[in-house]
């Protein structure tokens, strides 16, 4: 699947009139296992590209270059269509216009812009604060003008639920809206209240991350304008656990053959290297 197709998938999502569930994916094998399993859309968020490409907690202090090559090996290595947490766009509106532009050229389907202040500045007391509205129009307009494939889809973020409640997040997603990003992804929503507030304002499609449980339900959140709703990041967090357990139990003296039953399987690993296809081609070009 091109990059073309990709977007046209994902767009597809946001205009019809089902909720997904994303794969939360850090790498070309997580990337792959996650497109041979079905999954329509992979999820890359910040932090998890932090703790793989840094082994750091989401601080922002991962750079764009940095992202823009894990996006593109992800990319590169399976045909899912990808969205990405683009934070805060790496700096002001002008930043977020060369984050656009560069990680467009990485392949990915679609990506969001945060209006949450980052990174935290001297003196803060680390307290989650969002820029003002108008400088949160300015990135989206800033994102939407370094976009060059009308295809790629821009999604507007806000976390003002949590931090300022439902009427200031539905004045920043129509402002977003009227700036004319593509969706509005709503992080730390809660309550179906606070979503039907918001549906009943807002038109464009919505994203949901961090939801809590009352947002379990993908037939409601359809019917509520939800088109993609995350469940986290527990991919990752289960192979930090597997790779923990496993060279622990190595230092600590099990053999190697008592843990075979916790391992892949040769068959698992040829399929997720796409094994069948460098023998196939090895055939064709070396022999």
């Amino acid at each position: 699947m091109d990059t073309t197709e990709r977007r046209q998938q994902f767009r597809a999502i946001l205009e019809g009139d089902q909720c997904v569930h994303p794969a939360s994916v850090f790498d070309p094998i997580s990337a792959r296992i996650a497109e041979d399993l079905g999954f329509e859309v992979g999820m890359f968020a910040g932090s998890i590209a932090s703790a793989t490409v840094l082994g750091a907690p989401d601080l922002i202090v991962l750079t764009l270059t940095e992202f823009a090559q894990q996006i593109q090996r992800i990319c590169r290595a399976s045909s899912i269509s990808l969205l990405v947490d683009a934070d805060h766009g790496y700096g002001n509106a002008l930043s977020v216009k060369r984050t656009v532009e560069e990680l467009e050229m990485a392949g990915l389907a679609a990506l969001t812009v945060e209006d949450t202040s980052l990174p935290q500045s001297f003196g803060d007391p680390g307290d989650a604060r969002l820029i003002s509205v108008e400088e949160g129009v300015g990135k989206m307009k800033a994102a939407l003008a370094g976009r060059q494939d009308s295809g790629l889809a821009i999604i507007g973020r806000t976390s003002a639920t949590p931090i300022a409640g439902v009427a200031e997040t539905i004045r920043r997603a129509r402002r977003y809206e009227q700036a004319g990003v593509d969706g509005i992804f709503l992080a730390g929503m809660k309550t179906r209240e606070e979503l039907e507030a918001v549906h009943a304002e807002v038109k464009a499609p919505l994203l949901l991350g961090g939801a809590g449980e009352e947002l379990g339900d993908r037939e409601y959140l359809a019917r509520h304008g939800v088109r993609v709703a995350l469940q986290g990041h527990l991919p990752f967090q289960a192979a930090v656990k597997t790779v923990y357990d496993t060279l622990k139990a190595l230092r600590d003296g099990t053999p190697p053959a008592d843990l075979d039953s916790s391992l892949a399987s040769v068959e698992l690993m040829a399929r997720v290297t796409r094994r069948a296809d460098y023998d196939r081609w090895a055939e064709e070009f070396l022999r």
